[in-house]
């Protein structure tokens, strides 16, 4: 099982985590991740898949937030403008998000043979870190076959954290990043509702990361050495099943940049760091005849619940991304030390 915040007394926030503490706590949502390691090979790809069925044709309510801009992502001017997701998301390397876009879109046509004719066309959603210093990017080794792969995973289950699937190759604060997840639990009107996080780990200076606890650990070697200059991403997904409208969801997108200064983070100038955030609970029907449809919304008094889960969960599913990943030598036997191990030796 990965290592998490839990096996090291690390607390983040007061709210309580949810059974799995991972994006797949939200109803419907999955997981899935192709992970490609062979030599200078160190990627992937990681699919999020709202809900079970056909996305184009029950499009979900979403929003982006652009921390910093300094990334290659597709699909983000649409969702602000429509405000919904009609794809699955997905994670990978810089240098692939074109083939995984294709992929998506290949696959979007397969289940609606109307994208594009008798309807409208497509928009795929894909998110990016440059994983470079330990897989060679430019082999550009990721395949419309890895992404199906991906696809084809994805379960509502535990999440696999850590060195797999978009997350193999990144480095976080120095130390080995990846994919990372968790989740709070929200009472709302007497019931039990969720937001979850998943994020795509490739920021932070090394030296910079403070813990909740206040400890700053930092990797004893780093290769190439420690610069001051930011050049790092992260990509957040968050996923809840409170009722929300998309400018409801945009506000709780910028809520995850305070998770990320919780942990040293300060947005560089050549960071890319980019939120997507989506609710399940309204949808919209594609091929609605209605004029005027009726919807749900949280009560924008009870929205700082959500924000503090945002911030909370984001902060923890950094933590997960680097705790659950061993220490790796990937690209020209460059090497990323694990912070479970760095954390252990401490102890």
């Amino acid at each position: 099982m990965s290592r998490t915040v839990n096996d090291f007394g690390l607390v983040c926030g007061i709210l309580p985590q949810g059974a799995r503490n991972a994006i797949t706590d939200v109803p419907g949502v999955r997981v899935g991740h192709c992970t490609l390691r062979d030599g200078d090979i160190n990627t992937g790809v990681t699919a999020i898949l709202p809900h079970s069925g056909s996305l184009f044709r029950r499009k979900v309510v979403a929003a982006s937030e652009v921390i910093n801009g300094f990334g290659k992502s597709t699909g983000l001017v649409q969702i602000d403008e429509l405000g919904t997701i009609e794809t699955p998301i997905l994670l990978t390397n810089t240098l692939s998000v074109g083939v995984c876009a294709t992929a998506l879109i290949r696959e979007a046509i397969a289940q609606n043979p109307d994208i594009g004719r008798s309807t409208s066309t497509v928009n795929p959603v894909v998110g990016e870190c440059n994983d470079g210093p330990l897989n060679d990017i430019q082999a550009m080794a990721v395949t419309e076959d890895h992404v199906r792969a991906a696809l084809a995973a994805a379960d509502d289950g535990p999440v696999e954290q850590g060195s797999v699937g978009a997350g193999t190759g990144m480095t976080c604060f120095g130390f080995k990043g990846g994919i990372g997840s968790a989740s709070r639990k929200i009472a709302l009107d007497g019931s039990d509702h969720h937001l979850g996080v998943l994020v795509l780990t490739n920021f932070g200076n090394a030296g910079d990361l403070v813990l909740p606890d206040g400890r700053r650990p930092s990797p004893k070697q780093m290769e190439p050495p420690i610069k001051a200059q930011e050049k790092g991403s992260v990509i957040i997904v968050l996923a809840t099943d409170v009722p929300l409208e998309h400018r409801q969801l945009k506000r709780i997108a910028k809520r995850a940049g305070a998770g990320l200064a919780r942990l040293g983070s300060f947005w560089g100038h050549g960071s890319g760091d980019i939120a997507i955030a989506f609710t399940t609970a309204n949808t919209i029907d594609h091929d609605s005849k209605a004029d005027l449809v009726e919807w749900r919304i949280l009560n924008e008094n009870r929205i700082d619940l959500l924000f503090r889960a945002a911030t909370e969960a984001t902060q923890e599913a950094v933590l997960n991304s680097m705790l659950a990943a061993d220490s790796f030598m990937g690209r020209g036997g460059k090497t990323r030390v694990s912070l479970a191990d760095v954390l252990h030796g401490a102890g």
